[in-house]
């Protein structure tokens, strides 16, 4: 997916040619204000506005203009305010003014056509470089994470990176000859869940992934995507995939050097991004996509569910953070908002394991993209796809169920949430959710104690009686 290259913006002070080139704010932008001055040796300036501390030693050629040398002292005057001005105009333009727009409504700001905001120009892309396979030997693709211009969205979205993706194994073939009671041929017309599994080595790795393969073995038409974070192929863990039968793609996905010593550390990121670029590269628009954890526990219905994904489905999970649970609220069928104890913000307050993509939907958008940013990278993956509230799927029994957790090898006391019981009744899911939780022994809802839920749209907490009443 090549990201576009703009021409920069060159207004001429002497031509009207302002609008012969078009303004783009997606990629990083660099203005260039050439301003013909005719001085003593009849030189030209470039102006930058980010070398603002340079405009004293300017002023001096400014003031010896073809204007200034007509003696009008008032357009100098005009000229000495409009070079102080105009870096004050910029300052306030991609330094104050993104930041005050991170807190806006986000109902109806994202154009349904390609994912890009209307008012923030978030422009992110994958490129590649040119490919080659043989016989499922190596090879090696590059993901370019374009720049975003203003300070805060870079931050957010990352410098480019030239991450390597290199295949180490490779099988297309599904050797079950029964998935179920059914033979494989029963399933030939399902669409093909394409599961993503991001892992790293360690002490845990091996037998998590043979508990999660010994799970995928009872799912037909599915596609393993393995993405190892490590510079060279693990020949063991080769054996180990292979020897399963379910098709799969093994491939070593490391994160670039620089961010191994942040705190935290964006793990899983670039594995993520591997397998889009991998999706990408194989032009694949039919089936759906899932990032499913090998640490996490998969209740087999949950395939069911997500198999026939339209846009984007959403689902309960479970054992997240402080309040043990992490999902969409739903009322009459429809989602209307978010439960979960970390909002910071994000418009989609959910765990990467709850929620699944159509492909279909997803080629829409050529820009869809994956941040290095511990906490947000579910939000603003669904972003980059231009995903509408009014456009999730529920699924798990309208949001009552538990098809996915996210266990860990940690032992934590059964969680306590604040909520009325007024508002546990049969007019949302949550009243079912809890009752479900408590007599699992995870969570429970309480009138008085613990920490009082949030329930956030658009990342903006609201009472309870917002959405419940």
């Amino acid at each position: 997916m090549p990201s576009a290259h703009y021409q920069p913006l060159v207004p001429r002070a002497d031509h009207d040619q302002d609008h012969e080139h078009g303004h783009n704010n997606d990629d990083d932008e660099r203005w260039t204000i050439e301003t013909d001055v005719q001085s003593q040796s009849n030189g030209r300036i470039r102006y930058h506005p980010q070398l603002a501390e340079e405009l004293p030693s300017m002023g001096g050629g400014m003031a010896a203009s073809r204007y200034g040398r007509a003696g009008n002292s008032g357009y100098r005057r005009f000229v000495y305010i409009m070079l102080i001005l105009l870096p004050a105009c910029f300052l306030i333009y991609f330094v104050i003014g993104p930041q005050s727009q991170d807190s806006e409504d986000a109902d109806g700001d994202i154009d349904p056509h390609n994912g890009i905001g209307k008012r923030r120009h978030i422009k992110l892309s994958l490129t590649t470089t040119r490919l080659t396979t043989a016989h499922y030997h190596p090879f090696h693709a590059t993901i370019i994470a374009s720049k975003s211009t203003h300070g805060s969205i870079r931050s957010m979205m990352g410098h480019a990176l030239n991450e390597s993706l290199h295949i180490c194994s490779e099988s297309h073939e599904d050797r079950r000859l029964y998935i179920g009671d059914k033979p494989r041929s029963a399933y030939a017309q399902l669409p093909v869940i394409y599961f993503v599994t991001p892992t790293y080595p360690r002490r845990e790795q091996i037998p998590e992934l043979t508990r999660l393969a010994y799970t995928l073995l009872h799912v037909p038409r599915l596609h393993w995507l393995v993405a190892n974070d490590r510079e060279g192929c693990d020949t063991f863990l080769d054996t180990q995939i292979n020897g399963f039968g379910i098709p799969y793609t093994h491939m070593a996905s490391p994160m670039p050097s620089e961010y191994r010593k942040a705190k935290p550390a964006p793990r899983g990121v670039a594995n993520r991004r591997a397998a889009l670029q991998w999706l990408h590269q194989h032009n694949l628009t039919n089936g759906v996509l899932y990032f499913g954890d090998d640490d996490n526990t998969y209740d087999l219905r949950l395939f069911s569910e997500i198999r026939h994904t339209q846009r984007v489905s959403m689902f309960p999970v479970g054992l997240i953070a402080e309040y043990a649970i992490s999902g969409p609220v739903v009322r009459e069928g429809k989602v209307v908002a978010f439960l979960d104890s970390w909002v910071a913000g994000r418009r989609w307050p959910v765990d990467m394991a709850g929620f699944a993509v159509s492909l279909s939907y997803m080629a829409q958008y050529p820009n869809v993209n994956m941040p290095y940013k511990p906490g947000y990278e579910e939000d603003l993956f669904l972003r980059s796809i231009g995903l509408h509230i009014d456009q999730i799927e529920p699924r798990g029994n309208n949001c009552t169920e538990i098809l996915v957790w996210h266990t860990q090898t940690k032992n934590k006391k059964s969680a306590v949430v604040r909520l009325e019981s007024r508002y546990m009744d049969e007019r949302s899911n949550l009243g079912a959710l809890f009752r479900l939780l408590e007599r699992m022994g995870v969570a429970r809802a309480s009138e008085h104690e613990g920490p009082v839920a949030t329930i956030s749209k658009n990342g903006k907490s609201k009472s309870h009686a917002y959405f419940l009443s």
